[in-house]
């Protein structure tokens, strides 16, 4: 199957209001440039180090999204140009992002990360956590970022079951926050959560944007 095909297989298949984010990471940018030229144009990287040069090199009309863990100190280096962060896991990060997008006079839109996982090694906050972060002075004060949904990342699991039980559990807290009273700064328009593993579990839990890399560009190669 080529990357064509694959793309044209999901834009078929997905709900209207679901969007497909083509994870690169590890692709070289001809992959991304044939995603490209399929008339696809929404992008996700993991890493900032791999992010930037791909920017750099590909059309400028691409929505480049970060999905992986984000150390405050790379924001720096795409503030300039990162269409939506999925991965804000702490309120220092998100500080950082408001700092860097001021310097470049922007106004970056995120999503929260929340824990849903089993696994320990995954990211993310609590609901309460998050609950409490959108009530503080503290969040009021940053003037350079909006949330505009949450983000989540199920256990590593063959056991559908719990994958389910995680995704409808972060789609509960969604809809309850889109049914609160919000901050002007805070809106839930965008619910990502899904991968190439688990996104039909995902959509059927109410996702509006599937993370896929695999199944678009063919296994990773990490040698």
């Amino acid at each position: 199957m080529s990357i064509k095909s694959n793309l044209q297989f999901f834009l078929e298949n997905l709900p209207p209001d679901c969007q497909l984010i083509a994870v690169s990471k590890t692709k070289p940018t001809e992959a991304i440039q044939e995603a490209y030229d399929a008339r696809h144009r929404v992008f996700a990287e993991n890493k900032v180090q791999e992010l930037v040069p791909k920017y750099e090199a590909l059309p400028k009309d691409i929505q480049w999204h970060l999905i992986g863990h984000l150390q405050t100190n790379k924001v720096k280096y795409i503030a300039p140009f990162v269409h939506l962060i999925h991965s804000i896991d702490s309120f220092k990060l998100l500080e950082e992002v408001n700092k860097q997008a001021q310097k470049v006079d922007r106004t970056i839109p995120c999503l929260l990360q929340l824990h849903i996982a089993e696994e320990e090694t995954k990211f993310g906050f609590s609901e309460d956590e998050v609950t409490a972060l959108l009530a503080s002075d503290e969040f009021h004060k940053l003037t350079n970022v909006t949330i505009t949904g949450l983000m989540g990342m199920a256990t590593f699991t063959e056991n559908k079951e719990q994958i389910r039980r995680e995704f409808r559990g972060l789609r509960g807290f969604f809809e309850k926050l889109k049914a609160s009273s919000l901050p002007p700064a805070v809106s839930m328009r965008h619910l990502s959560m899904g991968m190439s593993s688990d996104y039909q579990v995902a959509l059927e839990e109410g996702s509006t944007m599937i993370r896929v890399g695999s199944a678009i560009f063919g296994e990773r190669s990490y040698t």
